[in-house]
């Protein structure tokens, strides 16, 4: 394998960095011990940027490429986004009603399977069988329903280790 870029990042599936590399865990490197990683990354991923900077923190994270995509929001090179949990507020759930309907005419049948509720006073007789006249209840009668409990908003995943080249070739811009 060719001799890797200072700062370049790959997936390693050993439980260690190898020797001249580092996790992308976000740890903090002394300047004058990585001046050449220091001058590519500045303090993108942190450091005070006068004796420390930052490796990227890879850690529960997707890496994703800068720039903006067609009809995508620009993304900055360090920046985050995403959430491992949400909770869907009233607001994003798509619009919809629930129809609830009874009927006019006297109740005649005890059992609810196949019918709608209907007027009367006879408590034995709930539903009618036949509907001829129904009515939709009003809408505060269908109330809401929801714990407001956040879920996961994790993509099925494999954990792997992300390690950067401390060391290696200064990449050239040109």
């Amino acid at each position: 394998m060719a001799d890797p870029y200072i700062g370049e990042i790959r997936m390693f599936a050993g439980n260690f960095a190898p020797r001249g590399w580092a996790f992308c865990d976000g740890q903090l490197l002394a300047i004058s011990e990585y001046d050449a990683l220091y001058a590519l990354f500045g303090t993108i991923y942190g450091g005070d940027g006068r004796v420390t900077f930052g490796l990227p923190d890879l850690r529960g994270r997707v890496p994703i490429h800068q720039g903006t995509g067609p009809g995508l929001s620009i993304r900055r090179i360090g920046s985050r986004g995403g959430s491992e949990r949400i909770t869907l507020t009233s607001n994003q759930l798509p619009s919809h009603d629930h129809s609830f309907n009874g009927d006019t005419q006297e109740a005649s049948d005890a059992s609810p399977a196949g019918n709608v509720i209907a007027k009367g006073d006879n408590v034995n007789y709930l539903a009618a069988s036949a509907p001829s006249g129904a009515n939709a209840f009003a809408p505060t009668m269908v109330g809401s329903t929801g714990g407001s409990q956040s879920h996961s908003n994790l993509m099925p995943t494999l954990c792997v280790n992300f390690i950067c080249s401390l060391f290696g070739i200064y990449p050239s811009q040109t």
